[in-house]
């Protein structure tokens, strides 16, 4: 990352730490939740008949992540699925660090709104603090061609790694980004 994209993640943390202060009412800037990582999930049901499946959606995930997708294999067989042990089965990739803050605000501020009929995501929390969001269709992503997924189509589950346990305090961090949230 050059020096410009390294000042803009500085300045979308700061903003987000002063909105968190006030919000919390935290006298240290320690006691504050973070996002610790970014890991975006990609299940290939369509892998167990067509290996060119995987390659394409290893690389629009590259794509959306800029960073490499891993592939993930089968840990057992299962007959009834047609899956044998070690073939891939999914992608993923674990951000951290500015490229985890680039996609948030991507995600928050480019990839939602264009959502069709969308009214915010859901307030769910784990029972860890940590929060999960589906997306039915990658087609969302601005890196997305439409044509390399119109045969098949494919979603990812996200999930964000928070330091905080409380799901108040989560729900808090992801507000002082701008995630937009469904109202109650």
């Amino acid at each position: 990352m050059n020096n410009v994209q390294q000042g803009h993640v500085r300045q979308i943390q700061d903003e987000v730490k002063k909105k968190l202060i006030l919000s919390l009412g935290k006298k240290n800037i320690m006691e504050l939740p973070f996002v610790m990582k970014v890991v975006l999930n990609v299940g290939i049901r369509d892998a167990v008949s067509d290996s060119k499946v995987v390659a394409k959606v290893l690389q629009i995930l590259s794509a959306i992540a800029s960073q490499k997708a891993v592939k993930r294999l089968a840990k057992k067989s299962i007959a009834g699925f047609k899956i044998r042990e070690g073939m891939p089965i999914g992608a993923s990739v674990t951000l951290r660090g500015d490229r985890m803050v680039d996609f948030i605000n991507k995600l928050i501020n480019v990839s939602l709104p264009r959502i069709r009929d969308f009214h915010g995501v859901s307030r769910k929390f784990d029972f860890d603090g940590n929060y999960n969001l589906g997306i039915r269709d990658v087609g969302i992503f601005p890196e997305v061609d439409f044509g390399s997924i119109s045969e098949n189509p494919f979603g990812m589950n996200i999930t964000f790694a928070i330091s905080s346990s409380s799901a108040a305090d989560s729900l808090a961090l992801l507000e002082a980004y701008g995630m937009p949230f469904a109202k109650k």
